[in-house]
Formats: C-alpha cells, sequence, structure tokens
C-alpha cells in the first residue's frame, strides 16, 4: 500500500499523463470513428450476392477491433492481458475472414443465431426473476423472446435470411462503434 501523499502523487502523474495523451490523440479516435461510419455504410448497402465481400469486411472489423483492444491495453493496467488476448483472437478470426470469406460469412450467421437464442434466454430469464424489482421488467422480457425469434430466424437453412441478418448485424456493429470512437474522442478532448 502506498502512504497518501505518494497515492496522491501518482494520481496526478497519471492524471496528467491522461490529459497528455488526449491532447495528442484525441483525433485518432475521431478519425477511426469516421472509418468504422464508412465501413457501415459500405456493409450496408450490399446485397445477399455479395458474400465474399462481406466476409473480408467481416476480416477488416476484426481487425479494427483488435487495434482498438490492443490500444485500450495499453493504458489500462487492470486486465490488460485479457484485451491483449481478445486482440490475438480478433487477428485469427481476420487472418480466417480474409483466407476463407465465404466459410467466415456463413460460420458467423450459424454462431450469431445461436449467440442471438442464447442472450434471449439469459434476458427472458432474468426479467422474470426480477419481476418483482421494478416495473419495466417486461421491457427485458420482450426482448428476450424478440432475440429468440431473430436467433431461430438465423439459424435455419434458408440462406438469404440468415445472409440479410448478418449483413445488418456487421454494418450496425460498425455504425455503433463509429458512434463509441467518436464520443470517445470528445470525451478525451475535453478532459485535456
Amino acid at each position: 500500500m502506498l502512504d497518501p501523499e505518494t497515492r496522491q502523487s501518482v494520481e496526478a502523474d497519471v492524471s496528467q499523463t491522461v490529459r497528455q495523451t488526449g491532447r495528442d490523440l484525441w483525433w485518432l479516435l475521431l478519425i477511426a470513428g469516421l472509418v468504422w461510419f464508412l465501413v457501415a455504410l459500405v456493409v450496408l448497402r450490399f446485397t445477399t450476392s455479395s458474400i465474399v465481400t462481406v466476409g473480408v469486411l467481416i476480416g477488416i472489423v476484426f481487425l479494427g477491433s483488435a487495434a482498438l483492444e490492443l490500444a485500450v491495453a495499453t493504458f489500462v493496467t487492470r486486465w490488460a492481458w485479457a484485451r491483449a488476448l481478445l486482440a490475438a483472437l480478433f487477428v485469427g478470426g481476420a487472418i480466417w475472414s480474409f483466407v476463407r470469406p465465404y466459410d467466415a460469412f456463413w460460420s458467423l450467421a450459424t454462431a450469431f443465431g445461436f449467440l442471438l437464442v442464447f442472450k434471449g434466454t439469459l434476458d427472458l430469464v432474468e426479467a422474470v426473476t426480477n419481476q418483482s424489482a421494478g416495473g419495466i421488467w417486461w421491457l427485458g422480457f420482450v426482448s428476450g423472446i424478440l432475440e429468440i425469434g431473430l436467433g431461430f430466424w438465423a439459424s435455419q437453412q434458408y440462406f438469404p435470411a440468415r445472409a440479410v441478418l448478418l449483413v445488418l448485424w456487421v454494418g450496425f456493429y460498425a455504425l455503433f462503434r463509429g458512434f463509441s470512437e467518436i464520443a470517445l474522442a470528445f470525451k478525451l478532448r475535453a478532459i485535456a
């Protein structure tokens, strides 16, 4: 344990470092957010006939996510190893997406359906168990039912339905990531 005076000095140094980093790098996050918007625009314009192209774009999204995780890992001290491991997994997924884009697309579509069913089930159970906690428990209940239905729809064998859902998912992921990056950029700028 640090004595209070040393702790205050360390916190001041960390605060100064964060301000300096925010002054120097906030614009990089702004550009990253705009790039995410561009990816979202490109992905959301595709049709189901461009599966290979979307598979490659999934790889690009994975690479962007890996870069962000590595950047965050350099600034955090707790769980930095987990972020670095996640970045390595994203890089592996990106390589696979570039080598086998068609397979990457359909594998992700299948996994996405399973994850939606799993998440919907968790949301449904949580809503039912927290029914007495508040008056808006039914939002989680409805959300869970919709996620389960969407998951079964994505998991069925009619390929165009899965293709459309995955294109929307990748596009909205990129769109929301863009919003997050831009918000973080302006937050860093305000701190600096």
